[in-house]
């Protein structure tokens, strides 16, 4: 391979983990070719969270440097949910609800991509008539023994848990959308190994060129070890303040900064290695660290501006012990003592009087700076009083009627 081929091709894969078959690719990128790129999305939540950015950021790399993007819009498999490394049935989404969250989904995704030459299609767009007997004979091209390697299934097999016959459609499918638009290279995170595996066999059986597949490491959430995931509460929306996003990022495990620095930052490559071997060797403080880290994933969504406001504020509440300048404020009744248990739920601050308890009990309750200590003690709060639970939320209780 000419050198300029074989930079185009690292730039492409670095910082992936799968690339099959890794020799046919790197021919056709030498040969100069327009690869049509594959990823999906499904939109089974109103919001794109970081983890979406990751193999998104790899499209923009195949974007900048002359390949077509193609997105497909899940609206179908969005229904099914995608069993990939999940230990129960998904609850199955209305069409309403997977439309509404579609209709977000464009405005989200090119927060990232340059919409010139990307590719967007929708799943129903062959899906709606396929029909009975499409379905058959897609379900015909692999048997149940094949489905059942995936080790999520293997897993709930394993533990007797059950799995819903319509979720062995789900890799179908999504293999499927593979032949419906001639993919050439399909990206996905290292949980979809074997469904684009899958879907290079089903290209095969229809007569296509089976596609190449490009794996990117995933990311774990503000828990620091779990895949990050809406559902698991551990989730960056793209689209949360940007005062939101700055708090949540700064509430990262330490040993999570490197990986964020590496997957969801543009620093430059230089700058995320200094970082990186500062922490290591102590001469860069991990929280100074995770600060820049905060500022560079907020600047790509929300500008540098806004992202320099969040830090100030976040500095000015945490650590100069303020308040922030906006706090929601809850229709509580004030200016008579009541039970601190009913104030907390009623602002939202906690589910129930007995996790209100525990907040207390933990030392985690604050009314206008001041600790409270024991829930059975009746609190009087004025009119306008600030209620905090934790380092991060706030309300305004809401004046006497």
């Amino acid at each position: 391979m000419d050198d300029g081929a074989d930079r185009h091709l690292r730039e492409l894969l670095d910082g992936t983990v799968d690339c099959v078959p890794g020799e046919q690719l790197a021919e056709r990128v030498r040969r100069g070719e327009r690869l049509r790129i594959k990823w999906g999305i499904d939109p089974s939540a109103p919001d794109i969270h970081l983890g979406h950015t990751v193999p998104m950021r790899l499209l923009r790399r195949w974007q900048r440097r002359g390949h077509r993007p193609v997105v497909i819009i899940g609206d179908v498999t969005a229904r099914i949910g995608d069993p990939s490394g999940r230990s129960a049935t998904r609850p199955q989404l209305e069409p309403e609800a997977v439309e509404a969250n579609a209709a977000t989904y464009l405005d989200q995704l090119f927060c990232l991509l340059d919409p010139a030459g990307v590719e967007v299609r929708r799943q129903s767009e062959w899906f709606q008539d396929f029909g009975l007997e499409g379905m058959l004979r897609l379900a015909g091209s692999v048997t149940v023994a094949q489905l059942l390697q995936r080790d999520d299934f293997a897993s709930r097999m394993g533990r007797q848990h059950p799995i819903g016959l319509h979720e062995l459609f789900y890799p179908l499918l999504q293999g499927y959308d593979s032949i419906a638009v001639a993919a050439d290279v399909e990206l996905g995170g290292t949980d979809q190994l074997f469904n684009l595996l899958l879907a290079r066999e089903l290209q095969a059986s229809a007569g296509q060129p089976p596609q190449a597949i490009v794996t990117v490491p995933l990311l774990e959430g503000l828990d620091g070890h779990r895949k990050m995931s809406k559902s698991l509460g551990n989730a960056v929306a793209v689209r949360a303040p940007a005062t939101e996003q700055y708090g949540q990022l700064m509430s990262l495990p330490d040993p999570s900064v490197g990986p964020y620095l590496r997957l969801v930052t543009d620093l430059p490559e230089a700058r995320q290695t200094a970082l990186r071997e500062g922490m290591a060797d102590g001469s860069v403080n991990p929280r100074a660290a995770k600060a820049e880290m905060a500022r560079a994933v907020v600047s790509v969504f929300h500008g540098p501006e806004a992202a320099a406001r969040a830090a100030a504020e976040f500095d000015r509440v945490h650590r100069g012990h303020g308040l922030p300048a906006t706090i929601p404020e809850a229709p509580v009744l004030t200016g008579m003592e009541q039970d601190v248990r009913q104030v907390l739920v009623l602002a939202g601050l906690a589910r129930s009087r007995g996790e209100a308890a525990r907040l207390v009990t933990q030392g985690g309750v604050t009314l206008d700076g001041a600790r409270v200590t024991d829930w059975r003690i009746p609190i009087a709060p004025p009119p306008g009083a600030v209620l905090q639970v934790g380092p991060r939320r706030f309300v305004r209780l809401g004046r006497a009627g």
